[in-house]
Parts: structure tokens; C-alpha cells; sequence
């Protein structure tokens, strides 16, 4: 049912997308994507944009200047050439964009913004997940991997090749692409690891409450994976502003020892009266951050748990977990919930996802990026990243200068992806949608993005080494 359902939300698509007539998301700007005053990294693709004028093409012209090179375009669909773009973005640290229609012969300009070239680096490449974006069932889904400087994606393992099996919650060693970890179930279940060149399936059948591992988080040695241990149920609304809830009847944190296989734990991150969830190192591996909520009778007051944000110190090298929780991040002033928290390469900024309730943000409407500067225990204005819909699942770039984050905002159905700048005072520039060869690629794009993250390279594993391991 739901791919008949996706396949005629395409072909209504496919016919509505002429000319004259595009989706109502893509004409509420004056252009579209909306990259007006947005800062980008010197080395990403040209942003193809779409100018939403009721002018025909040879009535319309836009063009980009610096203070030693120009470009200008005839019509409303702009492109660019590699080269010419990446003349252009070289050129100088500032695009001044001009957008011109004819009026009697005569060229008027609608509108002018700038386009801000940062000279702080971004990782090369990002991966994710691409999924319908269903509640219970799944059909083709795989992980890929996209090169940021030009349109370029190739899939890093598709499920195609293992019938009937889900792939999720990847994540590298600090952006490494020869270390990564993934998921596949429900069966043969297990956590693929890549380390040092070899290909491995975990056994994670530790004991009768540890059978699989869910949210991952590697520890800078690259010795250890924190993850979490969850069991979650979900349930569909007939009645509410989000379409699903999912909720974790118990959840732990449990720190895996990559090298011997065997697991680190505490009573302090699995105990009976709390939910642990969501473990996120520090940069320097001294600190284990997490969310953590008072157990309470679910699912009939899913809509009172509240998750804070704590730590635990560890020195994992002498096998040691700290003896006190510090809570970083109390949400009972702020009614709301902590998920996702991230932190950036210089161990300063927190960013994560606030929300009204519960932990699985993905489909919360309110959900919101937030950020706290652990340095000086204080929130940082992030206003600039959110919109009315759902801001979710997001990653730092391995400098620290780049986040990209997943946000429904541009259907409230579909995820996409967004990248934004932050400066080294935590100021967050205006986010701009990952660029694609034409402006109207995202009209035919009937899968979710899932799972953003950098990469400072491309994944060679080949999917059929990936393939001969999770068969076993």
C-alpha cells in the first residue's frame, strides 16, 4: 500500500511540475532553493536555483558578480558549470547576486542579495540513509554517500542485496570512512563493524536484556563504541498535531570494548528508575554524555517524559566509569526534551534537539536544534537554523566549522538536508538546502534523508564484502 500510495504522490508531482506551475513549497520565495545571504564553504557544488517570476525565460536574467569576476544567465532555471563556479567562489569572499526581469524593453532589478564564501574547510562528504519515510514497514532503503563538491552519490550498502532487511544508525570514527559501524535487521541481526581494513559482524546477544545495540557513539581512540540498549514500541494518533509516537519502554547505555568484544557498564547508566539513551563522548573521551528521563508507566503518559541532558566521566583505558551523574541540562524549567546531543570537535558547543516530550524527535513538528556552550554553561541563539517543522538528526563537520542537520520544513513530510555555518563564537549562519544539479530534483525525491553525517572522504568497502559478512 504505501509504495502505490508514494508512487502516485510522484506522478501527481511529475504532472504539476511545469513551467508555469511548481509545488506550492517552492514558490514562496522569490527563489528556490533559498540560498539569499546564506555562507557556504568554497568547496560545494554550484547551488542551481529557480527563479519564481510569472516572466517567460527570455524576459528574465540574474547575474553574480565579485570584485574581479561576473556571470550572468539568461531564464529562471540557473545552473553553472564546474569550472565557472569554481571561478566564481575563488574570486572572492562575497557573491552580490542581481535579479533582473524586462519591463518595456527595459531591464528592472527585482531583487539583489549576497552569497558569503567562508574559508573555513568542510569535510568532503557526507553519507545518510535514504528511506520512505513509512511507520512499519520499509522497502528499498540504503546507506550512500555524497561527494560535496560536485552532484556525485554512490551507495555504501543497499538492502537490495540481502532480501528483506533494514540498514540503519551508521556512524564513523570522527569522520574516518574506514571506520563505520551499521545496523541490519530484524534478521540475520547484528552490528557491522569496519576497522583496519576488515569487514566483522558482531555478536551482540550479550545476555537476556542486551540483544542488539541501537544508537552508537565512538570514542575518539577508536577503541571503544558507546551505544544504547532500547526497547521501543510506537503508536499512530488519530488525533495529533504529530502523526507517530515512539517511546522506549526501558533503555540503557553500554559501552563496547571494539577490540575484545566484551562490554563496559554501570549501574549509573542502567538503572530501573531512569531511561538512558542517546551516549555521546566528548571530544577528548574524558566525558560521557547522554539523555536520561525518570522512568514513568508508558505508553499512557508518553507525553510526560521529559529527557535532561547528563554526563559520567570515564577513563576508559583503566576500565573505569565515574561514581556521579552530572546533570548538565535540567528540562524541568524549560517543559521540554533533550534528544541527539552532539558535540563539536573543540569540545566547547552541544548542539542537540529540543522538544516537548519524549525522545524520538524524528516526527515532532516541534522539535527545534538548540545548542549550549559547555564552556560557559549558557544556551546560544540557534533561531536562525529552525523552521515551523521538524528539525532533527544533525553532525558536525571534523573541524567544527559546519553542521548539517535533517528538517521536514520544506513538506512537513519528507526530511531533507541542511547545511549551515558556525563560527568560532557558536553564531550560526542562515542554513542552505545541499544543492542538487537542477532546482527541481527534490520535486521527484520520494525518499527520506536519514542519519546526516561527514565523512573526510569516500567509503571503498565494497558492498560485496559488506554482503558476505552479513549473510553469516
Amino acid at each position: 500500500m504505501i509504495k502505490y500510495l508514494l508512487f502516485c504522490w510522484y506522478v501527481i508531482l511529475f504532472l504539476s511540475c511545469c513551467e508555469e506551475e511548481r509545488p506550492g513549497y517552492a514558490t514562496g520565495e522569490l527563489i528556490f532553493p533559498d540560498y539569499r545571504n546564506v555562507t557556504i564553504p568554497v568547496d560545494i557544488a554550484p547551488l542551481s536555483f529557480y527563479v519564481n517570476l510569472p516572466e517567460m525565460n527570455e524576459n528574465v536574467q540574474v547575474s553574480l558578480s565579485t570584485r574581479t569576476y561576473k556571470l550572468n544567465r539568461q531564464g529562471k532555471e540557473i545552473r553553472f558549470s564546474s569550472l565557472e563556479w569554481r571561478e566564481l567562489v575563488t574570486s572572492d569572499s562575497v557573491i552580490n547576486v542581481y535579479i533582473q526581469k524586462k519591463i518595456d524593453h527595459l531591464w528592472n532589478c527585482v531583487d539583489s542579495f549576497k552569497i558569503y564564501i567562508s574559508s573555513d574547510p568542510i569535510d568532503p562528504y557526507l553519507s545518510y540513509r535514504l528511506i520512505e519515510p513509512g511507520y512499519e514497514v520499509w522497502g528499498n532503503m540504503g546507506i550512500y554517500q555524497r561527494c560535496l563538491a560536485n552532484y556525485e552519490e554512490g551507495a555504501i550498502f543497499e538492502n537490495s542485496r540481502v532480501k528483506e532487511i533494514c540498514v540503519n544508525c551508521h556512524t564513523t570514527n570522527q569522520g574516518n570512512p574506514e571506520e563505520y559501524i551499521f545496523h541490519q535487521r530484524p534478521k540475520p541481526a547484528g552490528t557491522i563493524l569496519v576497522k583496519d581494513g576488515v569487514v566483522s559482524k558482531l555478536n551482540t546477544d550479550y545476555s537476556e536484556k542486551i540483544k542488539t545495540l541501537v544508537y552508537p557513539s565512538w570514542h575518539s581512540s577508536g577503541k571503544y563504541i558507546a551505544f544504547s540498549v532500547n526497547k521501543t514500541v510506537q503508536a499512530v494518533h488519530s488525533q495529533h498535531r504529530n502523526r507517530i509516537e515512539v517511546m522506549d519502554l526501558h533503555s540503557d547505555i553500554v559501552i563496547l570494548d571494539v577490540q575484545k568484544n566484551i562490554l563496559l557498564t554501570s549501574s549509573l547508566l542502567s538503572s530501573a528508575d531512569a531511561y538512558e539513551t542517546f551516549p555521546c563522548f566528548s571530544s577528548d573521551g574524558k566525558k560521557l554524555y547522554f539523555c536520561s528521563a525518570p522512568a514513568i508507566s508508558l505508553p499512557d503518559s508518553f507525553n510526560y517524559v521529559r529527557y535532561h541532558l547528563c554526563s559520567l566521566d570515564v577513563d576508559l583505558e583503566k576500565g573505569t566509569l565515574g561514581s556521579k551523574i552530572d546533570t548538565v541540562i535540567r528540562v524541568d524549567t524549560l517543559n521540554a526534551s533533550i534528544s541527539f546531543p552532539k558535540i563539536s570537535p573543540s569540545g566547547r558547543f552541544m548542539l542537540y534537539t529540543r522538544h516537548a516530550y519524549g525522545n524520538f524527535s524524528i516526527w515532532h513538528r516541534d522539535a527545534d536544534l538548540c545548542m549550549f556552550d559547555l564552556h560557559n554553561r549558557r544556551e546560544v541563539d540557534t533561531s536562525i537554523l529552525n523552521s515551523e517543522e521538524t528539525e532533527s538528526y544533525h553532525s558536525w563537520s571534523s573541524e567544527g566549522h559546519w553542521i548539517v542537520f535533517s528538517s521536514r520544513r520544506m513538506t512537513g513530510l519528507f526530511t531533507c538536508l541542511y547545511l549551515a555555518h558556525i563560527d568560532s563564537s557558536g553564531h550560526a549562519g542562515k542554513p542552505f538546502l545541499l544543492p542538487q544539479k537542477r532546482s527541481d530534483s527534490y520535486f521527484f525525491q520520494y525518499k527520506s534523508y536519514n542519519v546526516p553525517e561527514f565523512m573526510k572522504g569516500p567509503v571503498r568497502t565494497s558492498e560485496k564484502d559488506l554482503e558476505a559478512v552479513m549473510e553469516r
